[in-house]
């Protein structure tokens, strides 16, 4: 590493990009706002350029700050794996062991086994996330994860362990009160494009971004997780396909109703996966654990 470029100030250009501000990111680093600020300038001077505009109310990367936080998240993720295979190496178990969710699938198995796990005598930090669509396999690609609840789509070949959890079957639903609840025949693709759709966002930060159930509609509307997306169909903003094992509350409350639309929405098979050739004694506790639960 240059000698000018220090795991210190990675850190706290991650942490000002993160929480938007030099205070807030002094707070959380456990810093004086004036250290962050000195760390920061002089990692602009030992580069020679500008990695803050301060031009403007709040300070925004330049593209140069941009260059050097995007590789430089590269370099902090590679030292922190660095040091969990130095600490697995010596004890077996992880420093952390990072699990990301994809909000079709239930969170309570998961809360259950974390509860059991840390009754365990170990010192392994669990950190839990949640991944939508494409986004599951890039968080393994990408080291975000050591394990991904409900993997879909094409499976990865030769580097990943997959245990498929079952399939989600969707239907296409409307809040009691929306005009196409009342409607009694096969729904079309012209009454469809009166009203907004309710999409659930791709979280893949590297890998191609998927689109799943889509359809022409007169606005899209985008959510960041799958109970956000029934809430908000619940309420009547728009309309699509939900999964039924998570609906399933709401069409018993009359909340919801499922309709037949003309758009075709095949079930999904979902996969828990993990690295192959990972044997941190954390990821082989909960692999086995996790690959005993009911998620759908």
């Amino acid at each position: 590493m240059h000698q000018h470029l220090t795991i210190e100030a990675l850190k706290a250009l991650d942490a000002i990009d993160k929480k938007g501000s030099f205070a807030a990111a002094a707070e959380s680093l456990f810093k004086v706002p004036s250290s962050l600020t000195y760390t920061i300038k002089k990692l602009e001077q030992d580069m020679g350029c500008e990695l803050f505009d301060r031009s403007k109310q709040r300070a925004v990367l330049t593209p140069a700050g941009q260059l050097v936080l995007t590789q430089g998240r590269d370099i902090l993720l590679a030292t922190n794996r660095l040091f969990d295979s130095v600490k697995q190496l010596e004890s077996g178990w992880e420093t952390e062991l990072r699990i990301a969710r994809d909000t079709l699938v239930k969170q309570t198995p998961l809360f259950e086994a974390t509860k059991e796990f840390s009754t365990l005598d170990n010192n392994v930090d669990v950190s839990l996330s949640v991944e939508v669509l494409g986004g599951g396999w890039d968080a393994l690609h990408t080291g975000r994860a050591d394990i991904v609840i409900g993997a879909s789509g094409d499976l990865p070949k030769g580097r990943f362990q997959t245990h498929n959890i079952g399939a989600v079957n969707f239907i296409f639903a409307v809040a009691a009160t929306h005009p196409l609840a009342q409607v009694e025949q096969v729904i079309e693709l012209n009454q469809l494009q009166l009203y907004p759709s309710i999409v659930v966002a791709d979280t893949s930060q590297l890998l191609p971004v998927r689109d799943s159930g889509l359809f022409a509609s007169k606005q899209v509307i985008k959510v960041d997780n799958m109970q956000a997306k029934i809430t908000a169909q619940v309420q009547g903003i728009g309309i699509g396909f939900v999964p039924y094992h998570l609906a399933k509350p709401y069409l018993d409350s009359g909340e919801l109703v499922e309709k037949h639309c003309v758009v075709p929405r095949p079930s999904q098979d979902m996969f828990i996966a993990w690295l192959k050739h990972n044997d941190g004694q954390a990821l082989q506790w909960f692999t086995k654990q996790l690959c005993k639960q009911t998620w759908l």
